[in-house]
């Protein structure tokens, strides 16, 4: 293993030997008794089968090199399929003699803890590549190949561009941390370590949590740190000596963290989860002066998800869920209690009236949606930390080779196509909730309170969209764009923005679905896909009609005053510092013109927003 927490390791070049033969007896193997302790010969489907026998301790090598290049797959793009697959092409080129890269195999668990850091030596990542790593680390990004444009391609979205200086300078998300309200009822000490743990551990929902209106910013954001620690502890492959010590871990977290002041974990996790872990006690300190209403939903949700958790510690996950049972059960536990969890703290707050917490199905359905979103997207990146959520009820019907690892490497039609047919089935199933997520927007009341709950999910069916029909999710993560994330978050302020832009989205993949078909592509979750669209479309069409005719007037109004601006460079341009006087020129029109769009976005869309009110305006139960 390779890493600061690999228990050992070794440096080593390994042969790996081929041979053909007419049968088996006319070849004599006598391997040196100190290295092999047994041989036997088996066909593929057999050595698939022996690998899932518990009972059987295969060489961590030999089972990570078989699972990666043996058999249907290859590290390197452009090689076909696995060594095995075709064993002329092996004896006969030299296509799979590979004497320059470095790999860093991190054993399974049961081998001496595993588990280890395997990465680059010296920082080379050209020259190393990362296979099996147990550590697994969900939404940890840099594993993997990020699919990104070129910042020239995003430059040219300029609606985006205005978007993203109206998010940034002219209108942000405003935190409410610093209210009176919060400052004198918490530990400032304590509160600031959360806020600063809280930006650390979140790629994306700090701001969101912070401008919650300060009677439950502070709520949820123990609600998130307390469930995000729990998620390390679950997530750690080596800190615990057995399974059995983790379950127990689990099991009593709710117990234990959220009971003793002084409770702390050292050595668990990595870098900024380790320390929310063994600082604790100042997260513990915010937790208990929470009221009591609060404290209970978390306490409650934590004992559920911890439960949860531990009944997936025991489960192979190398190869995805078992099916999409198993696979919605394991998005119930990590993500759907969080959105029960949310509802309960939103009608406990008083700002969401209390029938909200009795809405389990919506609730759920809500965080599955953004889980499966995830999963969706980070298939090569959980693939590679051998803890994958793909159903394999689902996959397997598109692999040839029985593995998960097959899309990895869509070399050929045939694996390229496989891959598409099974990642637009997964984007379906999931497509299929964002009507109840819909529902449960439309039940909420507070204005900061259904910002907070819109924008991950506008940015799931964004995420949808990218992934759906796009091979590049094979080969590394897809994301949208940044720019594009700017004009989502500013277009969710209404129910009728948030229609608005689930209605593209939803066509958008239905105009990709029927332009495919037209191509000659025949998917087999075609017509699924397309009911899928169909449905959003049909709940979002009044108000995607009403957001694209506000669209034209505020465009239309913009398009007029940009002409003017740019009558009035050309008719008496500078004669000193053209090019300053015109990068000026352009800074100040994007920042002039976001502000201006704004504006009359806010002034016509106030009659939309008459459903929603600031939590300033609401009172208590």
């Amino acid at each position: 293993t390779h890493g600061k927490k690999s228990p050992w390791g070794e440096h080593e070049i390994d042969y790996v030997l081929f041979a053909t033969v007419p049968s088996k007896d006319v070849l004599t193997i006598k391997p040196h008794p100190d290295e092999v302790d047994d041989i036997k010969w088996v066909t593929q489907s057999k050595l698939l089968e022996m690998f899932d026998d518990k009972s059987l301790l295969f060489s961590p090598w030999f089972r990570l090199i078989a699972n990666r290049w043996m058999i249907g797959s290859t590290s390197e793009e452009g090689r076909g399929g696995g060594w095995w697959d075709d064993l002329n092409r092996t004896m006969s080129t030299d296509d799979f003699c590979d004497f320059d890269t470095i790999y860093r195999f991190d054993p399974p668990e049961e081998h001496m803890g595993g588990g280890g850091d395997a990465g680059p030596m010296f920082e080379k990542e050209d020259i190393a590549a990362v296979v099996g790593d147990a550590s697994k680390k969900q939404g940890a990004y840099g594993k993997v190949k990020t699919h990104k444009e070129s910042k020239l391609k995003q430059i040219l979205h300029l609606e985006e561009v205005m978007s993203a200086v109206t998010l940034l300078y002219v209108h942000p998300l405003k935190s409410n941390l610093k209210s009176d309200n919060i400052q004198k009822t918490f530990d400032s000490s304590d509160l600031a370590f959360c806020d600063e743990i809280l930006c650390k551990v979140s790629r994306s929902f700090a701001a969101v949590i912070r401008q919650l209106p300060p009677t439950l910013l502070v709520d949820v954001l123990i609600f998130y740190l307390v469930l995000r620690a729990l998620d390390t502890v679950e997530d750690d492959m080596t800190y615990f000596p057995s399974n059995d010590e983790k379950v127990k871990a689990l099991l009593s977290f709710h117990k234990t963290a959220l009971v003793d002041p002084k409770w702390t974990m050292v050595g668990c996790g990595e870098g900024d989860e380790r320390r929310l872990l063994e600082e604790f006690p100042k997260c513990h300190s915010v937790y208990a002066a929470l009221p009591e209403a609060s404290r209970r939903v978390i306490c409650d949700i934590t004992q559920r998800m911890g439960t949860g958790m531990a009944e997936f510690v025991d489960k192979d996950l190398g190869q995805g869920t078992v099916d999409i049972t198993q696979y919605n059960r394991y998005c119930h536990f990590v993500a759907g209690l969080v959105g029960e969890g949310l509802s309960r703290l939103f009608a406990v707050s008083g700002l969401e009236q209390s029938s909200l917490a009795t809405e389990l199905h919506l609730s759920d359905q809500m965080g599955l949606f953004l889980q499966k979103t995830n999963i969706i997207r980070d298939y090569l990146e959980d693939y590679v930390d051998g803890r994958a959520f793909w159903p394999q009820s689902v996959w397997k019907k598109y692999s040839s080779t029985g593995d998960l690892g097959y899309f990895a490497n869509p070399t050929t039609d045939e694996t390229r196509l496989a891959g598409l047919n099974c990642l637009n089935e997964l984007v379906t199933d999931a497509l299929e909730l964002a009507p109840d997520c819909l529902a449960y927007l439309s039940k909420l009341r507070c204005a900061e309170v259904f910002r907070f709950c819109a924008i991950p999910q506008v940015m799931a069916i964004a995420t949808l969209d990218k992934c759906y029909y796009n091979g590049d999710v094979f080969t590394g993560v897809v994301k949208i764009r940044k720019g594009m994330s700017c004009l989502l978050i500013n277009n969710t302020t209404d129910i009728l923005g948030v229609h608005g832009i689930f209605h593209r989205f939803a066509k958008s993949i239905m105009d990709k679905a029927k332009s495919a078909r037209k191509g000659g592509y025949e998917d087999p979750s075609c017509e699924r896909t397309m009911k899928a669209c169909q449905a959003i479309i049909d709940l979002t069409e009044p108000e995607a009609r009403m957001a694209k005719k506000q669209a034209s007037v505020v465009n239309g109004t913009i398009t007029v005053v940009s002409c003017a601006a740019a009558g009035m460079v050309l008719h008496k341009p500078p004669k000193n510092n053209s090019v300053l006087f015109s990068t000026t020129m352009v800074v100040a029109s994007i920042g002039m013109l976001s502000f201006m769009k704004m504006g009359l976005t806010k002034l016509m869309g106030e009659r939309s927003m008459a459903s929603l009110l600031p939590a300033s305006k609401l009172t208590k139960n």
